[in-house]
C-alpha cells in the first residue's frame, strides 16, 4: 500500500502524487487515467492549469469501472483573481463542476497574492489589488463547514506569511504546497512547518530539468539502478514530503510513481541534501514582477 501521513485535519494524504499542471487538455486526461491505473491515489489539480474539466472526465471514467473515489485524493487550488469573499465559494464550486465531484480532498489559496477578478475566465491581467489573506481564509473555512472541501491549505507561503495566517486561522492550514527539490530544500520554511504541523508538498520535484546533467544526483540514482526523477521524488518522501510529479507521457507516469521499493541511504541522502543553493525555477519575480520570496 502507498505510504501516506496524517494531515492535522485528519484525513490521509498520500507521498506519492500525479500532477496536471502544464498537461494540454487533449493528453491529461489519458494520463491521469494513467496514473489512477498504475497505482496513485493522489492527484493535484489547479483552476488555472485550464484542464480541470478534462480531468474530471478522466475521474468519471475511472469512479465508474472499480477505483473508489473515497481512495483518491484530490487537491485543487483558488486562483489569485477569486480571494475576494464573494468569489471563494463561487470558484470552488465551477472546480467541484468541472471535476466532478461532490467535495474536494484538499482546496489551496495558490498564491498570497490577489488580483482583480476577471470573471470565470481566466486572463493575463494581474492587477494586483488589496484583499487580505485573512478574508479569503475565512471563506475557505466556510467551505470545509459546508461540506464542499474536507481539509484546506496553502501554495507558495513563506515562513512570515504563515505565521500571519496561524495568528487568526480558526482551522489550521494542513498544506503549504512549495516548489521543493535537492537545489531548493527550504529548510527553514520545513522547520516551520514541522513545529507547527503544516505538511508539505513538493511541486517541480524534478527541478523544471535543472539536474538532468547533474553528477551528483546522476551518481546516486545508478547507485540504486533508478532513474534521476525516481531518485529526485524519493529525496522528497524521505523528507518527509508529499511530492506531484508529472507527465503526460504513459511510461514517464509509471516510471515516476516506481519509487516506493528502495530507500536511500542516509549517506546519499546527506549528498543530497548539500546541493541546496536557493535555485527556485518558479518565481513569480521573473514571470510577474512580484517579489514573494525576497
Amino acid at each position: 500500500m502507498e505510504p501516506s501521513v496524517k494531515l492535522s485535519s485528519g484525513y490521509n494524504v498520500p507521498l506519492v502524487g500525479f500532477g496536471t499542471w502544464k498537461s494540454e487538455q487533449k493528453l491529461v486526461g489519458s494520463a491521469v487515467e494513467k496514473a489512477l491505473e498504475v497505482g496513485y491515489r493522489h492527484i493535484d489539480c489547479a483552476a488555472i492549469y485550464g484542464n480541470e474539466k478534462e480531468v474530471g472526465e478522466a475521474f468519471a471514467k475511472k469512479f465508474s469501472s472499480g477505483i473508489s473515489r473515497e481512495d483518491v485524493f484530490i487537491t485543487s487550488k483558488l486562483w489569485n483573481t477569486c480571494h475576494e469573499p464573494e468569489n471563494v465559494r463561487k470558484h470552488c464550486e465551477i472546480t467541484l463542476k468541472d471535476l466532478g465531484l461532490q467535495y474536494l480532498d484538499l482546496y489551496l489559496i495558490h498564491w498570497p497574492v490577489a488580483f482583480k477578478y476577471t470573471g470565470e475566465k481566466f486572463t493575463d491581467d494581474i492587477t494586483t489589488i488589496p484583499v487580505p489573506i485573512r478574508d479569503t481564509w475565512l471563506e475557505m473555512e466556510k467551505l470545509v463547514e459546508a461540506g464542499l472541501v474536507r481539509s484546506i491549505g496553502v501554495s507558495n507561503f513563506n515562513v512570515q506569511s504563515l505565521i500571519d495566517l496561524l495568528s487568526y486561522a480558526k482551522i489550521k492550514p494542513a498544506v503549504n504546497q512549495v516548489e521543493l527539490h535537492p537545489f531548493l530544500s527550504q529548510p527553514e520554511l520545513k522547520k516551520f512547518c514541522d513545529q507547527h504541523n503544516i505538511h508539505l508538498t513538493a511541486y517541480s520535484p524534478l527541478g523544471n530539468g535543472a539536474f538532468v546533467d547533474n553528477e551528483i544526483v546522476g551518481q546516486v540514482a545508478k547507485t540504486y539502478n533508478k532513474s534521476i526523477p525516481n531518485i529526485l521524488c524519493r529525496w522528497s518522501v524521505q523528507k518527509g514530503f508529499s511530492v506531484i510529479p508529472k507527465s503526460t507521457t504513459a511510461i514517464r507516469v509509471a516510471e515516476n510513481f516506481n519509487i516506493l521499493d528502495f530507500t536511500i541511504t542516509d549517506a546519499d541522502m546527506e549528498k543530497l541534501d548539500s546541493m541546496n543553493k536557493g535555485l527556485r525555477t518558479c518565481d513569480p519575480a521573473k514571470f510577474w514582477n512580484i517579489p514573494l520570496f525576497n
